[in-house]
């Protein structure tokens, strides 16, 4: 079992994703449109998803009284079929730096929101409703994985804390708080990116963002 540790809060949303622009900042940038790790996405397809969930998990809490049964009605696109439905897209002529940019400002957004919420607070995800320590759970969680999938596409190397992916463990998949080993590799197994020695690889899995569910 990974050691119960401080909370999840917004300042982990930024630290992460400024963690996640450093390291895909040295990509080749014709390889943007490389696969991202085992998704059907592009690695650009994926930063894109990545940056329309920190701000759709941002609006929620813009709201006086948060959504608690449906998700808020952005009409969402997709570039191509087959690609991510989206309300944030980043100009392709800004090339690979403009899309980080957008990640890294749709992450300040989701990290200001975050310190201002009251923490009683309870907004809706698809994976049911949970408090805002728990949407900066689901913020981290979602940058670590998606930059270890695009990292993999773009062949650069994702090693995030081990600490904060032991936090986000505790909060968000108390169903596997028995699987022991390094928390970034039971992380990318419990997101069903990969096998561990003694657990195959999920074919389905869920995070938990209320208080006390599993």
């Amino acid at each position: 079992m990974h050691s119960a540790e401080a909370a999840v809060d917004g300042e982990d949303v930024r630290r992460v994703v400024a963690l996640a622009v450093d390291a895909l900042r040295d990509a080749d940038a014709d390889a943007w449109e490389a696969k991202a790790g085992t998704l059907e996405w592009t690695c650009r397809e994926t930063l894109e998803h990545l940056a329309d969930d920190l701000f759709t998990y941002a609006a929620r809490f813009g709201l006086a009284e948060p959504p608690t049964t449906a998700l808020l009605p952005f009409r969402t696109s997709s570039d191509r079929s087959g690609g991510p439905a989206n309300v944030i897209f980043a100009d392709r002529a800004a090339g690979a730096e403009g899309l980080l940019t957008i990640v890294e400002a749709c992450g300040g957004l989701m990290a200001s929101v975050l310190r201002t919420a009251p923490s009683d607070t309870v907004a809706y995800h698809v994976f049911g409703p949970s408090d805002p320590e728990g949407f900066a759970a689901m913020a981290v969680v979602e940058v670590l994985v998606h930059t270890h999938d695009i990292a993999q596409g773009l062949n650069l190397e994702w090693s995030p804390p081990g600490e904060l992916c032991s936090r986000v463990l505790n909060r968000l998949f108390p169903h596997h708080a028995a699987v022991d080993g390094d928390a970034w590799e039971v992380l990318l197994w419990a997101t069903g990116r990969t096998a561990l020695p003694d657990r195959p690889r999920l074919t389905e899995w869920r995070w938990y963002g209320t208080r006390g569910a599993s």
